[in-house]
């Protein structure tokens, strides 16, 4: 079978026949592509820390850090340089390879805070794990200062469709996203960005995130494929739980669209099975999140998770495994 191409020029209506297929042979498909362009059966592990929690002032209407918002999640300063090492440290020997910080910032500014949060960058990137940070909005400076402090990759999600977007958050624009995103690329730091089904949205604005994503100029390096998880408190908080037939075929469509990215299983893990899980991975998901938390909202722990990869014969995926077949390969 020849290798499918990788494509940036995604038709809306060719997204649409892909995400429609019966289900089964979307499946299929997915796995298809994913066998060729990954490594079958490997899963990368991720670890994500809040270091900074609550108070922010979005009203991102799904989030329960939200200065704005009832939710009984209690604000938190930023934590220490210390604290989040031996965090680092702990998730590294538990199996995680990638370690991802998150402050509850609107966007990031150029104080004594940011300045701490380079200095954590440089200490996880010391440790030898893949350093990730979401933090808001950033300039190309900011973005090149976490660079040069060894920042690996920068979350910051679409979370939906540029025309749901304004029901979702009205705080910052569809094209601050972009703008970021392209500070992100600019400054040399590979991209994790994807969103969360569940909003109310329909299948369109569905198609809509995919259709951004996949005809961007480079496609992420991580996409993650989020449900909803329902904080009381919230303006969302009333939507029904997410069907997990939606998130396969989120994934399985994400993995044929955009076939070297690391489709993340994300947000709404904790409520799935095991099997239901394992159909994720089928459908081309080869990356999740571990450990108790997920910034405030509940996860798998890491010894549910060892037990999930030993019981399906996952492995895990080790840091910076892109960079070291490019190194092999120009040597």
């Amino acid at each position: 079978m020849e290798d499918l191409q990788i494509r940036h020029d995604w038709t809306l209506a060719e997204i649409n026949d892909i995400y429609n297929m019966p289900l089964l042979e979307l499946l299929y498909k997915a796995a298809t592509v994913h066998r060729q362009y990954q490594a079958t059966g490997e899963v990368q592990v991720c670890t994500l820390l809040s270091i900074k929690t609550g108070g922010c002032p979005e009203d991102c209407a799904y989030c329960p850090q939200a200065a704005r918002y009832n939710t009984g999640i209690d604000v938190k300063s930023l934590m220490q340089k210390e604290e989040v090492l031996a965090y680092a440290q702990k998730a590294k020997d538990a199996g995680s390879t990638r370690f991802c910080m998150g402050a509850a910032w609107r966007e990031v500014r150029d104080n004594r805070d940011f300045d701490r949060v380079l200095d954590m960058v440089k200490g996880v990137n010391a440790i030898g794990l893949e350093v990730c940070c979401t933090l808001g909005m950033l300039t190309e400076e900011q973005a090149q200062k976490l660079a040069d402090a060894g920042l690996y990759s920068y979350n910051h999600n679409l979370d939906t469709s540029k025309e749901h977007y304004n029901d979702i958050i009205s705080t910052r624009t569809y094209d601050d996203r972009l703008h970021t995103l392209d500070n992100v690329r600019k400054a040399g730091v590979t991209v994790c960005c994807g969103g969360i089904i569940g909003l109310g949205e329909k299948h369109d604005d569905r198609l809509g995130m995919l259709h951004t994503l996949s005809t961007m100029p480079e496609h992420p390096d991580s996409v993650p494929i989020n449900a909803l998880v329902r904080v009381e408190g919230t303006p969302l908080a009333h939507l029904p739980k997410v069907e997990f037939w939606d998130m396969a075929r989120m994934i399985a469509t994400a993995r044929i669209l955009m076939p070297k990215a690391m489709v993340r299983l994300s947000a709404g893990r904790a409520e799935m099975s095991v099997a239901e899980q394992a159909f994720c991975f089928m459908a081309g998901a080869n990356s999740i999140f571990t450990g108790e938390k997920l910034l405030t909202t509940p996860n798998p722990t890491f010894d549910e998770d060892k037990m999930m990869f030993e019981l399906l014969g996952l492995t895990p995926r080790e840091a910076f495994k892109e960079e070291k077949a490019e190194s092999c390969c120009s040597n």
